[in-house]
């Protein structure tokens, strides 16, 4: 009996390391999570891909390439990581990097628009040529696809749309921009400002748990809400997707989260009917998703 065919797929964030042994159906065979080093990432990701690749070996599996998959402002093509402030990277040659330390085809894609990919293969945008993946997380990012590509922008930076300045003269962000979508509507955002308002120290989660019953909880996730209405609009008018599909953490939110925002999108939009706004089918796993299928194209 033959070998069956894997890849080594690892979503690499600022926090954990996602890494898993993908076959061609897309389930996971094997997986491993760690946390991402504060320094000697490099090396320490290596490993991480190097005793995937023993386990897939060990189970009696045929490696043929790996994918990696990071945020921040990257060449695509090259596999160059211009610019990635929570891995503390500038001008990383990745690509170049993995090649040589593994010894298979390689692929090195962004973090965000690969679980856009996946989720177009395998997930809520299964079938659409034109969508948006907004992951609402720490941060918040977007991965555009229009006539079935992926937007990715002349120097790599497409889809920062947590850094729409949506409030002029708002609120100051981390980017050093003001009014910034992300500043109002993200986990790390709702968070803050509840606690500046006087609330609690509590996570966006134990906030949305509160509404109804905590009228400064109802406030800042009315806020919230509005912000994102007015991005996901702008998003809309731009694009014209045909399905806008959110992930992260805070799609977690379920009811409090779609119905009011679909509301305030369609209250927002004068001539024209909102997309559909959906929750990502693969959630957090659409990430290394992603890189499976970029490392699948590799060894092709």
């Amino acid at each position: 009996m033959s070998a069956l065919p894997v890849v080594l797929a690892v979503d690499l964030g600022g926090t954990a390391m996602k890494g898993a042994v993908v076959g061609e159906d897309g389930a996971a065979a094997a997986e491993s999570i760690l946390a991402t080093p504060t320094d000697d990432i490099l090396p320490a990701l290596v490993r991480l891909l190097e005793d995937l690749r023993r386990t897939a070996m060990d189970d009696g599996h045929d490696v043929v390439g790996a994918g990696v998959v990071t945020p921040g402002m990257l060449d695509e093509q090259r596999g160059v990581v211009h610019y990635a402030s929570n891995l503390g990277w500038r001008d990383v040659p990745l690509l170049d990097i993995l090649r040589a330390e593994l010894r298979l085809p390689v692929a090195v894609g962004h973090d965000v628009r690969a679980a856009g990919l996946a989720e177009r293969n395998t997930g809520a945008a299964r079938g659409f040529g034109d969508f948006t993946l907004v992951p609402i997380g720490t941060g918040v990012a977007a991965a555009l696809v229009s006539a079935g590509g992926a937007v990715t922008g002349a120097t790599g930076a497409a889809g920062e749309f947590g850094h729409i300045p949506v409030i002029p003269g708002g609120e100051p962000c981390t980017c050093g921009q003001r009014g910034c979508l992300e500043v109002y509507m993200s986990g790390a955002g709702v968070s803050r400002r509840y606690q500046a308002a006087g609330g609690e120290p509590l996570s966006t989660r134990r906030i949305v748990e509160r509404l109804g019953g905590d009228a400064l909880a109802d406030r800042v996730w009315s806020e919230a809400l509005d912000v994102l209405a007015q991005g996901l609009n702008i998003l809309t008018l731009l694009l014209d997707p045909g399905l806008i599909v959110l992930g992260g953490g805070v799609s977690h939110a379920g009811d409090a989260l779609f119905g009011p925002l679909s509301d305030r999108m369609s209250a927002g939009l004068a001539w024209r009917d909102r997309p559909p706004v959906v929750r990502s089918a693969l959630g957090g796993d659409a990430g290394r998703t992603g890189a499976a299928l970029l490392a699948f194209d590799a060894a092709r």
